[in-house]
């Protein structure tokens, strides 16, 4: 379906309410505490390195490698914090942002770990004139815990190389989490031979209450945000499913209701994990945005079919227990700053702009939306966006062998909307199609700040 529509921007200035995006002063003591952090092991590594420490290639090498491996064992229990729900750290950054720190700091812990190992085996071979093999084979056999730091080692490459976007796109999310969950007991695993073999820790006993206490303040900072308090939350707030509503093909809505609904705090764009005690859904709490906020007890997701959770939703009955934690997301109407917003959406992506449009209205924006889809037959939700008053709705409709370019182009852009570089934009859909929209929006000299996209996840 090729599509013609020609649009300006609406005549009218929105009245949007909002504030900037810029990272604030939270962010900068964050970074800051981050950093101080390693500087501390920094000094903790120089003030206990022997004197010769550089002395020859084998001493050089060993050093670096004992360097890179408490550096590395300080950044894990970094990225475990990051995303460990600590109030502080939410309320000075977002979400959103420690979870981009948390996955950029993966490369960085990964690369430690392994020049930990390789530059250890390396050094000694120089110093001892064994083969590299017979090397790795007799440190196993000459420190305490190496099996077990071995065992976690390579649970840890497993995971990071999980999270790499090639191998992630082919695992399933429940397979996916579950190697996650394996982190802590890969951090438990390691931990044990930094104190019983680590050359800085065996006879330094200030290093070794620095790091007994950073290892025992993150797994108690994870056992309190991370588990035991949202469990609480989740108790009280739980829910009942009160509906299965199919949407269009592959796309469904699960109506919740529950007592507490309108306490939880969810606005437009949150989205919540979500835990259903039904067959198929215990063993993982689930991301899914809302796309109509508590309202008379009620709320609403819709979710599209792209894993086992998702296409098990279809049978779920009426009245099974629903645990929620959340909301989470930084993806809300407050962010806008700009008189004129468009909403492009794609897929399941559909829920949260909904959401969005119905909020940026009710703040008195005129939002138009670009409703990406493969055939009318997946337009979800598209009646009740053009019933709103004030939002313009552009279904962008066919496949791109069909149409013979893709309507998120730069060309197609321009010609709905002239002057998109005034305008600000709210993204979700599949990962594919945000991309595409964003460099699209960045040509059309649109600035980054005022490209926001969803983010669905807690790692």
């Amino acid at each position: 379906m090729e599509q013609t529509v020609s649009m300006t921007a609406p005549a009218r200035r929105a009245r949007v309410r909002s504030r900037a995006t810029r990272p604030g002063t939270g962010s900068r003591a964050v970074r800051a505490a981050l950093v101080l952090g390693v500087v501390v092991v920094l000094g903790m590594w120089w003030l206990t390195v022997p004197a010769g420490f550089a002395a020859t290639p084998a001493n050089a090498l060993t050093s670096v490698g004992e360097l890179s491996g408490m550096v590395g064992g300080f950044l894990v229990c970094v990225q475990v914090l990051l995303i460990a729900r600590v109030p502080w750290f939410e309320n000075a950054v977002g979400l959103d942002r420690l979870v981009s720190w948390h996955r950029s700091l993966g490369a960085s812990v990964l690369f430690l770990i392994i020049v930990h190992v390789l530059f250890l085996v390396f050094g000694g071979e120089l110093a001892d004139k064994n083969p590299p093999w017979d090397e790795f084979i007799s440190i196993l056999q000459s420190y305490p815990d190496m099996l077990t730091a071995l065992v976690g080692t390579i649970a840890f490459l497993v995971v990071g190389l999980s999270s790499a976007r090639l191998i992630r796109t082919k695992l399933s999310y429940e397979v996916w989490y579950w190697l996650h969950v394996t982190t802590y007991v890969s951090i438990f695993l390691t931990f044990l031979h930094q104190l019983s073999g680590g050359a800085h820790f065996v006879a330094q006993p200030i290093n070794r209450v620095i790091w007994i206490a950073l290892y025992l303040g993150t797994a108690a900072a994870v056992l309190t945000w991370r588990f035991i308090l949202p469990t609480l939350d989740a108790w009280r707030g739980r829910m009942r499913v009160a509906a299965v509503v199919p949407e269009s093909d592959g796309v469904n809505s699960v109506w919740l209701t529950g007592p507490r609904v309108q306490e939880l705090g969810v606005r437009a764009g949150n989205f919540l994990l979500f835990r259903f005690l039904a067959w198929g859904h215990l063993g993982t709490a689930h991301p899914y945005s809302v796309s109509a906020v508590p309202a008379d007890g009620y709320l609403r997701i819709t979710v599209g079919e792209i894993g086992d959770h998702s296409r098990r939703l279809p049978a779920l009955k009426p009245g099974s227990l629903v645990f929620a934690e959340g909301p989470f997301g930084r993806f809300t109407a407050d962010r806008a700053s700009r008189p004129h917003v468009v909403l492009i959406a794609g897929g399941a992506g559909i829920g949260p702009i909904r959401a969005l449009a119905e909020e940026l209205v009710r703040r008195g924006a005129q939002p138009v939306v670009l409703y990406r889809a493969r055939s009318p037959r997946h337009l979800a939700l598209l009646g009740e966006l053009q019933a709103m008053p004030g939002v313009t709705v552009v279904p962008l409709v066919g496949r791109r062998s069909e149409l013979g370019y893709d309507p998120l182009d730069v060309e197609p852009l321009r010609h709905l909307i002239p002057d998109l570089h005034n305008w600000e934009a709210f993204i979700c859909g599949p990962e594919g199609m945000g991309e595409r929209a964003e460099a699209s929006l960045r040509a059309l000299r649109m600035p980054k700040r005022f490209i926001h996209r969803e983010e669905l996840s807690m790692s």
